[in-house]
């Protein structure tokens, strides 16, 4: 199967184009015919959160996504609230707890508003779930099905890093908002007019945290029973300050389309933000997810009109000689990015512009990441010492560094 055939039923409603996914993701060409555990695309962001109510209108209000599906007490699930909110491509389904007995009630107390489960669209749940099995995958959900009248979606789940999962859908035999227990839903919420569209359109990547000694077997365990590739990596220089280190590997299904960062913190003087985000998450998690964006400039400034905070970066970043010319010509002006903060970055396949919001919740651990790609297949290498830089000093005014 080719890189055009594997573009998602979700993709096409999001009206991107293959160009458009190789632009805005770096998508390569991919053949899955000898894959054991082909995976096609991410399905969605299932978020575990103190109040669905308030989370869902702050994603509609402040990140411009739609309302599409809803499932609670009004029809018939009196465990929790559960939201699914779009935009393009990218799938957010915000759950809190309607039952004082419900599960989300313990997973939200040990780990404050974060995402749970990271679920990916495959084309055979039966044949990834078995081959998982072979290489030790723990499943807490066998193959199993669940229909109504718009037809029937076959899921199961596996266990990863902490108490991050991954479901496997097959939603072909689905024509439902999302799945059956939902119902279409609507929100009264107009965006400002000033705000694109869609401030992004598609998900990135989603960067996951693991503790000390544990990122190579997490690692391992990615291209063992998922069949991934390792992308990249950075270690010592590449990824450190005077006073923070942590070190990264990259995973990624074979066209670039799922690509999964892995964490560890390294000894250093002082405390890392994977240091700070273990405690504060009480554990392995998704640290930050990447959205990608056709233009960056826009989605900063509708996002700054909305009251979402970026970390800043200090004016020698813009005025170093080194940098301009490293980076060459991009389609925006530097005294442009320099007045938002974004940084810019060039590698052998292109270029890429990318910023990084402040946690959004009330502890420092999930934030975000707005990238707009040219090309580039990277992930911003030459802005890693600022980009620690300033989460650094944001850490320090928080009296976690």
């Amino acid at each position: 199967m080719t890189i055009e055939h594997s573009i998602t039923d979700e993709e096409r409603l999001a009206g991107l184009d293959l160009e458009q996914l190789r632009q805005l993701v770096g998508l390569v060409e991919y053949d899955d015919a000898s894959d054991p555990f082909p995976v096609h695309g991410w399905d969605g962001l299932e978020w575990i959160v103190g109040n669905a109510t308030q989370t869902s209108h702050f994603y509609q209000s402040a990140f411009g996504m739609t309302l599409v599906a809803y499932s609670g007490p009004s029809t018939g699930n009196r465990d929790h609230h559960a939201f699914v909110l779009e935009s393009g491509a990218v799938r957010f389904i915000v759950k809190g707890a309607v039952d004082p007995a419900s599960e989300l009630i313990e997973h939200h107390r040990v780990h404050g508003d974060g995402i749970r489960d990271i679920t990916l669209n495959v084309p055979d749940v039966d044949k990834a779930i078995a081959h998982a099995i072979t290489q030790g995958a723990r499943v807490i959900a066998e193959p199993h099905d669940i229909a109504d009248d718009h037809g029937s979606v076959r899921l199961a789940t596996i266990a990863t890093y902490g108490d991050t999962r991954h479901t496997l859908v097959d939603r072909s035999g689905y024509h439902g908002p999302y799945l059956p227990g939902y119902v279409s839903r609507t929100s009264s919420f107009v965006a400002r007019h000033s705000a694109p569209e869609h401030i992004f359109q598609a998900l990135d990547h989603v960067v996951g945290n693991v503790e000390l000694g544990k990122m190579d077997e997490w690692v391992d365990f990615y291209r063992r029973v998922m069949g991934f590739t390792n992308m990249a990596e950075f270690v010592g220089g590449d990824i450190a300050t005077d006073y923070s280190a942590l070190m990264s590997k990259v995973v990624s299904s074979g066209d670039h389309r799922v690509k999964f960062p892995l964490n560890e913190p390294a000894i250093a003087k002082k405390r890392s933000q994977i240091d700070e985000y273990l405690e504060f998450y009480q554990g392995p998690g998704a640290q930050h997810l990447a959205l990608a964006t056709a233009d960056i400039l826009a989605a900063v400034d509708a996002l700054v009109a909305e009251g979402i905070e970026f970390l800043s970066t200090p004016a020698s970043y813009y005025e170093d000689p080194e940098l301009r010319a490293r980076i060459g010509k991009v389609r925006v002006p530097i005294d442009e990015l320099q007045k938002r903060g974004i940084l810019v970055d060039r590698d052998e396949d292109g270029y890429l512009l990318q910023i990084f919001t402040k946690p959004v919740g009330d502890r420092p651990t999930v934030f975000f990441e707005l990238i707009e790609r040219h090309g580039s297949l990277g992930f911003g290498l030459g802005n890693f010492k600022a980009l620690f830089e300033a989460i650094e000093r944001e850490q320090a005014m928080r009296g976690n560094f």
